[in-house]
């Protein structure tokens, strides 16, 4: 869970109170009128009761609300506090249908990873939104709240996470074909935990099966994919250095299992609707087991 979705659930919860008041009290009077009221009722007395049951109690309750959610406001988007203590920063550009995520380390070199996002437990995290195509909204809902990704425009929001756990975040705004099949996983993690794991992250992953990385390049799939500490350097697709590490592939769509990649490498359109990435079911399917396996290995 993140502090800002307790405070959002809070806000439903005390609106949904004023609201139900609202009602409750326009029930009462309508229920007063039909089982007691069996006399006609005077012109002042009625004005009375217009005045102060349609107009006094609810424009009261209403204003109550309103002050109540403007007083929280501050805490549902933290900005002035998260731009100047954050010690993370997390770029996000939403592109379809994936995401591509950058971790900006208070030291050390960014770390670009994708469709997966992780964050320290008890520390705040800035994240930066952006798209590189059409109109997205990030979102993880046990978290916070949503943010829209604006192609040439960058978004700001402030995340704390307050427990431990693995949470699927959606994009929020429709954005083509595979808008439903655009996700991503988020994990949160202990502040050491993740702190060891960002390291790992900027080192080259070590895979088993050579074999498989000699077939991804020679197919050409390191023209669109970027793997680190190999020859593969492409900035198309989504950066699938340490894609073995992850929870999903597909940008949250498919367990991470060599059966799951080989699908995606050799006919990601029936997977993706709208995918930008090419079929390979041409290659031998020897072949495909091979990068599948060799990229699942990449930890």
């Amino acid at each position: 869970m993140g502090e800002e979705a307790q405070q959002i659930a809070v806000l439903f919860w005390v609106m949904l109170s004023g609201g139900a008041l609202i009602w409750l009290g326009v029930v009462a009077l309508l229920l007063h009128a039909a089982l007691f009221k069996r006399h006609g009722m005077n012109e002042r007395s009625a004005s009375r009761i217009i005045l102060w049951g349609g107009v006094v109690f609810p424009s009261v309750t209403l204003c109550a609300l309103l002050a109540y959610a403007l007083w929280l406001m501050p805490g549902l988007r933290p900005f002035t506090q998260a731009m100047g203590s954050t010690a993370l920063r997390i770029e996000i550009t939403g592109r379809q249908f994936w995401w591509e995520v950058v971790y900006h380390p208070p030291q050390g070199p960014p770390v670009t990873s994708a469709n997966e996002i992780r964050l320290p437990v008890g520390e705040r995290v800035e994240l930066t939104l952006k798209s590189a195509d059409v109109i997205h909204s990030f979102w993880i809902p046990p978290l916070g709240g949503k943010m829209d990704m604006i192609p040439g425009r960058t978004n700001r929001l402030s995340l704390l996470a307050t427990k431990p756990g693995a949470f699927r975040g959606p994009c929020a705004e429709y954005c083509g074909t595979s808008h439903a099949l655009m996700a991503f996983s988020a994990v949160a993690m202990e502040p050491e935990a993740f702190r060891s794991w960002l390291a790992g992250q900027a080192n080259p992953a070590e895979s088993a099966g050579a074999s498989g990385g000699a077939l991804f390049l020679r197919h050409g799939c390191g023209s669109c994919h970027f793997v680190a500490g190999t020859d593969a350097r492409g900035l198309i697709g989504p950066d699938l250095s340490h894609l073995g590490s992850r929870i999903t592939v597909g940008a949250g769509i498919l367990p991470n299992t060599e059966d799951a990649i080989a699908r995606f490498i050799a006919r990601p359109e029936l997977i993706k609707p709208g995918s930008r990435m090419p079929a390979f079911d041409m290659l031998p399917p020897d072949d495909i087991r091979a990068i599948a396996a060799w990229l699942r290995g990449l930890q």
